[in-house]
C-alpha cells in the first residue's frame, strides 16, 4: 500500500478498480468498453425515438428521456476513467478531479432516483385518476418536478463533497474501488469523520429515502386500484404499463440500499458489484427494459429507424 508523507492530505488518489490482478485488465477493458457504447447507443436512441414522435410526447416520456440523458451523464462520468485505469500502469486519479468525480456522480445518481419517483407518480395519476391526468402532470408541473429534482440533488451532493473536503487523508492514499465514492473515502481519512456520518445518516438518509417512500405510496395505491378493477384483461393491461419501470426501481434501489444502508466498516469487494448495477449496469439495461416491453416505445424506435430509408429510396429515384 503507498504511503504518503503529507501530514495533511494528499495530492492524489490511486483507484484499485475491480480487480488488481494484470490478467483481469483486458477483458475488463473490453466488457466495461462495450457496455458504455451499448450504453451511449441505447440511450440515445430513446431520447431521438421520443423527440421526433408526437405520440410519445407524454409526460411519461418526457421522464423517460430525460432519464436516458442523465444515464449517458451519469456512465460519463465513471466509466471513462475506469476505461483509462484498465490499460495504465499506475491507477491515478488527482484530489481535484476525484472531488469533480464525486460531486457529479452524487448529483446524477439522486436525479436518477428522484426521477424514478416523478415517474412513479406519473403512473399512478394515469391509473387511479385518469380523467384528471392531463391537468395534473401538465408540462409546467413535470418542468417543476425535473427542476426540484435536480435543485435538490445538486445541493445535497455539494453538501457532502465540501463535508469529505475538510477531511485530512494522511496515511494512506489508495481508494479499494473504481471511482471516488463516500464510504471508501471515509475509510481512508485519518481524521474523524463523525460529522460526515451524521450528515450521511440523517440529511442524506432522507435525501435518499424520500423519492424511494414516493415509489412505494405510489405503487401501493396502484395495487389497490387495479385489485378493484373486476376484469382480469383489465388488470394486466394496468400492470403492464408499470412494468418496466418496477423492474428499474428494484434494479436501482435495492443495489443502493445494499450499498449504503450498511455499517460502514462491512465495506467489501461486494459493495463495489453493487455500484457497477446502479450505476454502469441499470443504465445499460434501461433502454432494453423500457423498450423490449413497451408497444409505443416500439413503434417510435420502428418510425425512428425508418425514417432514413424512405428518403434515401426517395433521393435515388430522383437521380434516376
Amino acid at each position: 500500500m503507498e504511503r504518503v508523507n503529507q501530514t495533511n492530505s494528499v495530492s492524489e488518489f490511486i483507484l484499485l478498480g475491480l480487480s488488481s490482478r494484470p490478467e483481469d485488465q483486458k477483458p475488463l477493458f473490453a466488457l466495461f468498453f462495450i457496455m458504455y457504447m451499448v450504453t451511449l447507443a441505447g440511450n440515445l436512441l430513446i431520447i431521438l425515438a421520443i423527440r421526433s414522435d408526437t405520440q410519445l410526447q407524454t409526460p411519461m416520456y418526457f421522464f423517460l428521456s430525460i432519464l436516458s440523458f442523465i444515464d449517458i451523464c451519469y456512465t460519463t462520468t465513471i466509466v471513462p476513467k475506469m476505461l483509462v485505469n484498465f490499460l495504465s500502469e499506475k491507477k491515478s486519479i488527482s484530489y481535484a478531479e476525484c472531488m469533480t468525480q464525486m460531486y457529479f456522480f452524487l448529483a446524477f445518481a439522486n436525479t436518477e432516483s428522484y426521477l424514478l419517483a416523478a415517474m412513479a407518480i406519473d403512473r399512478f395519476v394515469a391509473i387511479c385518476d385518469p380523467f384528471h391526468y392531463v391537468t395534473i402532470m401538465s408540462h409546467r408541473r413535470c418542468v417543476l418536478l425535473l427542476v426540484f429534482s435536480c435543485a435538490i440533488s445538486d445541493l445535497h451532493s455539494l453538501l457532502l463533497v465540501l463535508l469529505i473536503n475538510r477531511l485530512t487523508f494522511c496515511d494512506s492514499n489508495v481508494i479499494p474501488h473504481f471511482l471516488c465514492d463516500i464510504n471508501p473515502l471515509l475509510k481512508l481519512s485519518c481524521s474523524p469523520t463523525f460529522v460526515n456520518e451524521v450528515v450521511i445518516n440523517t440529511e442524506g438518509l432522507i435525501t435518499l429515502v424520500t423519492p424511494f417512500i414516493c415509489v412505494i405510496i405510489s405503487y401501493l395505491r396502484i395495487l389497490i386500484a387495479v385489485l378493484k378493477i373486476p376484469s382480469a384483461a383489465g388488470k394486466r393491461k394496468a400492470f403492464s404499463t408499470c412494468g418496466s419501470h418496477l423492474t428499474m426501481v428494484t434494479l436501482f434501489y435495492g443495489s443502493i440500499i445494499y450499498v449504503y444502508f450498511r455499517p460502514l466498516s462491512s465495506y467489501t469487494i461486494k459493495d463495489r458489484v453493487a455500484t457497477v448495477i446502479y450505476t454502469v449496469l441499470s443504465s445499460m439495461l434501461n433502454p432494453f427494459i423500457y423498450s423490449l416491453r413497451n408497444k409505443d416505445m416500439k413503434r417510435g424506435m420502428r418510425k425512428l429507424m425508418g425514417r432514413r430509408g424512405p428518403r434515401q429510396h426517395l433521393c435515388e429515384r430522383t437521380q434516376q
